[in-house]
């Protein structure tokens, strides 16, 4: 599989470098336009900023603005533990080396996706329609398919194509208001000066890449995106040894007669199933961000003598033709049979997600005996509700404990996250101090500090801190 990975990171930064090459052509043909060669640096030079911009945004949190434009939440291990096991087996399957962190979009749609730049930045977002609509099985071939694209830093390259088009667009929108706004009279006027034919070879030229700029560089954003979901889907069939639960999944996404109010043509590539195509198949097409799923279910079934990479090339090659697998990654992959379905159904029910996404969104749920449950802002001024059934009135944890409970867990959650347990410092005085970790980092905590710990962001470990001379 590495071999083949490679190629396709190796073809994948050749159509980048295609891209950036549009890129500059749009600044450069549209400033030659208007400024003659002068005109021309300033356009190329406006491309590079364009470009660069986006470049900052990839690099410093393009992640948390995609799942904040899909409303995710991030989910902690006591939010759903099977499906945080789910993820850690498929993650131990593929030898992923990182937790990625998990999020909750609020969409019937049965859906997923993965993001990431960095095993920092890492993540992998599922619908709450995918948690109650599909069984174990499915969803593990999903979290499967997901893991893969993590572990064939498929992501990364499919966030850095999605700046180079978010750049292209970006200047062939600036071209076109430019072209509309003084295109017309800049050339009558060089006409009269005897430029008339270079002027409107320039003009020509700077219409046609701010028109097809954009459509090209979404050709071959696509068309690095297509290849990829075939090797997820190896991958995802290899890690859980049931190919049968990726095909279901993919059928039952495929057939969902809801879609994502979020979803562009710009992100549709990063989900395991075009959101765009609601209850039908995407057109197989050079304009397709997926390969037909009808395709990839078919693969997948033919698969009947083993789960390997080996068997998945062969059933590759009778549905499709053709190679895909690489011959040296071939040789190494060992013969792997397809285990028998769990038979488990769905992890969760539709009523308990939708108890945790009240919990994701802030919201704590308050039972009552007559059976209602209410749900209330976790930052709820009162120490008591009446029930509005039956007119008891339920006590409630004070803010200060839940925010003590918060703290606990999200402690918690990040020791079981780093794996070693936390770190204890004394203070020594209320003044500003220098701290320690044992990966070493120094870090200052200053006169205010009052929490009961704090995570060294080099190495996430969590550090207590004992408050003796304040508490004195």
């Amino acid at each position: 599989m590495w071999e083949q990975i490679r190629a396709n990171q190796f073809r994948s930064a050749a159509l980048i470098v295609v891209m950036a090459a549009v890129l500059g052509l749009i600044g450069y043909g549209v400033g030659t336009l208007f400024s003659g060669q002068d005109g021309a640096v300033l356009g190329l030079g406006v491309a590079l900023t364009v470009w660069g911009v986006l470049m900052i945004v990839y690099g410093n949190g393009a992640e948390s603005i995609l799942l904040n434009h899909a409303t995710a939440r991030e989910l902690q291990r006591d939010d759903s533990p099977r499906l945080f096991n789910i993820v850690d087996e498929m993650r131990l399957a593929s030898g992923l080396e990182f937790m990625p962190r998990i999020f909750l979009i609020d969409a019937s749609m049965p859906n997923a996706f993965a993001v990431g730049h960095t095993p920092q930045t890492s993540a992998i977002a599922v619908t709450t329609g995918l948690m109650y609509r599909l069984d174990r099985d499915e969803l593990e071939g999903v979290i499967g398919h997901e893991i893969a694209h993590l572990k064939n830093r498929d992501t990364q390259f499919l966030m850095l194509a999605a700046v180079m088009l978010g750049s292209i667009v970006i200047l062939s929108e600036i071209a076109k208001q430019m072209l509309w706004l003084g295109g017309r009279g800049r050339s009558r006027n060089e006409s009269r000066n005897g430029d008339g034919n270079a002027q409107a070879l320039f003009a020509v030229l700077g219409i046609v890449l701010a028109i097809l700029g954009p459509l090209m560089a979404q050709l071959l954003y696509f068309a690095c995106s297509r290849k990829r979901e075939f090797l997820a889907d190896a991958c995802s069939a290899q890690y859980t040894r049931y190919p049968e639960g990726l095909a279901s999944a993919l059928e039952k996404i495929s057939q969902s007669p809801v879609g994502l109010e979020f979803a562009s043509q710009a992100t549709a590539p990063m989900f395991i199933v075009s959101p765009l195509y609601v209850g039908r198949e995407e057109p197989n097409s050079v304009f397709s961000s997926h390969p037909s799923t009808a395709e990839r279910i078919r693969v997948l079934r033919a698969m009947e003598s083993g789960s390997s990479l080996t068997d998945y090339e062969a059933a590759y090659h009778r549905a499709k033709g053709g190679a895909l697998i690489g011959s040296q990654s071939l040789q190494k992959a060992a013969a792997q049979p397809i285990r028998p379905p769990s038979n488990e159904g769905p992890i969760t029910t539709s009523r308990e997600i939708r108890q945790t996404v009240c919990r994701a969104n802030g919201y704590m749920t308050v039972k009552c005996d007559c059976g209602l449950e209410m749900n209330l802002p976790e930052r709820f001024p009162d120490n008591d509700i009446r029930c509005i059934r039956c007119g008891k009135v339920l006590e409630l944890p004070t803010v200060q404990q839940r925010d003590a409970q918060a703290q606990a867990a999200q402690k918690k959650t990040v020791e079981a996250a780093t794996g070693a347990p936390p770190l204890l410092y004394t203070r020594r005085t209320q003044g500003w101090e220098s701290v320690r970790c044992a990966c070493g980092r120094t870090l200052q905590i200053g006169p205010g500090f009052v929490a009961p710990y704090f995570k060294c962001p080099s190495c996430g470990r969590v550090i207590e801190i004992n408050n003796l001379q304040r508490s004195a």
